[in-house]
């Protein structure tokens, strides 16, 4: 009776609201992520009327500000538009998808979805206010970025919000639940949450951590703070670091010199040159990762104790207002950018790394309206909301699986490091954690949207419901795309039914979303996964194998008798369809494997052979085409993968020709 009476109230209260304030969207999103991207042009495709709201001038978030060394975990959690993303990627690039790429390719295609959605959006305006009735957001106060007037604010009204951003503004404002930095371990019966002190990304033992070394008195070197280790696995509210993922070029017609910057201070780095005399630095992957984008390109990212991360700087930053934030990020552009100078000019850097150093600078046709630097700060982890339900380690590991699942994730659970201190008298790093060895696992719509007490209109896909070492396992941008699709499905749902957000018929949310994963309508792919009893045969020894491939599971076998693996897709319309299957890169393997499809008429034979399947980025495999087919419908076409020796069998899958 009372879920009645909250329901009609809720209706009463839009019905209200629409006549009193006309309110000029179904759908508002806020946050130009990733994931407000995908979201809002799903809005759109739905038949809503949506305005994504961007605080900046860029589109894309990490995924155009640097971060082109895409964090996967396991290809098998990327559905929808997320896929769609990689697939248009890898056309740019001639492939069928990719995963590496440079900024403005991946901010070209999110400005390419608004345009082909007819997205509106909204750049350079931030939330000053949220206005509620009980649990209902009415409408939202904007004000310009860069020149914040009352007398230029703009008031957006919708029925539904979809809060995007990496700091969770709208979510907090609204006035719902949330916490910064860790949990105790206690709290949810974890083992990975709160303190810790491993060896990942850790300084080297018995680094002194004084400017005179052995002299107290002298004062910390820069980057160390005071704090005292507390228990292990205790609760904080320290967040792990931030940083820029950094786009270099060393191609010399693109390529503009990395010069000192104004306020640079060599004194920052005073650190770094302790661990060059306790670790031999030969290159500049012995401190950076290093990773390769095309076209002569990077993405740099943090690795071993000192580096690109600007650990215990960034506390303040979920909570901060806006010149704080500010602050906070124009202090990391300024180390970051210094820490270059740095190693390719201080004569005490080895000289061979100096000169790898030289070799390299910002590109010309990268973020031209920003000297060619970032837009993009590395929010790794903000505000986390407290929603219906808190994803926490157990849900990662296997041990509690959630029905209402609206997306995986499949990232190893990860936090970079969070303080730099003193520990028995030496400095060390505090916080970092890389724990995997699990599969692919459903993120539950219950954690991406809040208590409805708190707000029935709101949906929160990327500062959702999640504990620490949870969110570092989901909180990687492809999931955040379909994180953002399913938000905004539901989004529209709940618009059409009528009901609060939490109140959607879940069920119908999954069919949704499995049936127009590309949200045109469109027939979705067909995956045939070598788990699958009736739609497999086997003949011979297979072993499963549960790591390395594509999803949960694939099929290897050592013995050297003959034996095979037939895929027998069901097809639901007959028309072309390209066939791919799944190669992971496994040690010792065979050599090559021997393919045969069959269309429904004739036999094609060929071989894929290990040595030509080339795998670029943080995957297992790659997909590997066996080419396009007309196909007729029911079950009369099959895959079947055959050979001796180390031959493997993973998953095949049918794409049909669609339009682009």
């Amino acid at each position: 009776m009372k879920k009645t009476i909250g329901w009609a109230f809720f209706l009463l209260t839009m019905s209200r609201l629409a006549l009193a304030q006309n309110a000029s969207y179904d759908i508002c999103i806020y946050g130009g992520t990733s994931a407000g991207v995908i979201a809002a042009y799903t809005a759109k495709k739905m038949g809503k009327t949506v305005v994504l709201i961007e605080p900046g001038r860029h589109l894309g978030g990490m995924s155009s500000g640097g971060l082109g060394y895409t964090d996967i975990g396991n290809k098998y959690a990327i559905t929808g538009l997320a896929n769609d993303f990689y697939r248009r990627i890898g056309q740019h690039y001639g492939k069928f998808e990719q995963w590496i790429f440079e900024p403005s390719v991946a901010e070209n295609l999110f400005k390419a979805y608004c345009k082909r959605g007819d997205v509106p959006v909204l750049y350079e305006h931030r939330l000053a206010s949220v206005k509620k009735t009980n649990n209902v957001i009415n409408h939202i106060t904007l004000e310009k970025t860069n020149q914040p007037s009352a007398a230029t604010n703009r008031t957006i009204q919708a029925k539904m919000f979809i809060d995007c951003s990496y700091e969770g503004d709208l979510m907090a404002k609204a006035g719902v639940s949330y916490v910064v930095g860790r949990e105790a371990n206690s709290r949810y019966n974890e083992t990975f949450n709160g303190v810790q002190v491993m060896n990942g990304h850790q300084m080297p033992e018995k680094m002194d951590p004084y400017v005179v070394p052995g002299d107290p008195k002298s004062g910390l070197l820069w980057g160390i703070n005071t704090t005292q280790l507390a228990p292990i696995g205790s609760g904080d509210k320290k967040v792990q670091a931030y940083n820029f993922r950094i786009c270099l070029t060393n191609q010399p017609e693109n390529r503009i010199a990395i010069t000192k910057p104004a306020d640079y201070d060599p004194k920052r780095y005073e650190l770094l040159l302790r661990i060059i005399e306790k670790r031999s630095w030969k290159a500049l992957n012995d401190m950076f990762i290093w990773s390769r984008m095309p076209n002569g390109k990077t993405d740099i990212n943090n690795r071993n104790g000192f580096s690109t991360d600007m650990i215990g700087m960034n506390w303040d930053y979920p909570d901060g207002d806006y010149a704080t934030r500010t602050k906070i990020w124009n202090d990391h552009v300024s180390y970051t950018k210094g820490l270059l100078y740095f190693v390719g000019n201080d004569p005490r850097v080895p000289a061979s790394v100096r000169q790898e150093m030289q070799q390299w600078g910002y590109p010309k046709d990268e973020y031209t309206d920003n000297e060619n630097w970032s837009h993009q700060l590395y929010i790794r982890e903000a505000r986390r909301m407290v929603g219906e339900l808190v994803m926490t380690q157990h849900h990662c590991q296997g041990r509690e699986v959630v029905s209402d699942g609206v997306g995986m994730a499949a990232y190893t659970m990860d936090s970079h490091n969070c303080d730099r201190l003193i520990i028995d008298g030496f400095v060390k790093n505090e916080g970092n954690v890389e724990e995997g060895g699990f599969g692919p696992y459903p993120v539950s719509y219950r954690a991406i949207v809040p208590q409805q007490k708190e707000a029935a209109n709101l949906l929160v896909p990327v500062c959702l419901s999640a504990t620490h070492i949870a969110y570092g396992s989901i909180r990687m941008e492809p999931v955040f795309m379909v994180l953002g699709q399913s938000a905004a499905v539901a989004a529209g749902m709940a618009i059409d039914a009528k009901q609060p957000i939490q109140a959607v018929d879940i069920k119908q949310l999954q069919k949704q979303l499995a049936s127009n994963p590309y949200a045109d309508g469109s027939q979705p792919d067909i995956l045939v996964t070598s788990d699958h009893e009736t739609q497999t045969t086997r003949k011979g020894s297979w072993m499963v194998q549960t790591y390395g491939g594509f999803g949960p599971s694939f099929l290897m076998d050592t013995t050297n008798q003959e034996k095979s693996v037939r895929f027998k897709p069901t097809i639901p319309k007959a028309g072309t369809y390209t066939i791919y299957t799944y190669v992971p890169k496994v040690k010792n393997r065979s050599s090559e494997a021997s393919i045969e499809v069959f269309d429904g008429k004739q036999k094609k034979q060929q071989m894929i052979r290990s040595a030509e399947v080339q795998v670029a980025g943080q995957t297992s495999g790659e997909w590997v085409s066996l080419g396009s087919y007309p196909l007729p419908a029911g079950t009369t076409a099959y895959v079947e993968i055959s050979g001796k020796g180390n031959v493997i069998a993973d998953d095949v899958l049918l794409v049909p020709e669609r339009k682009r």
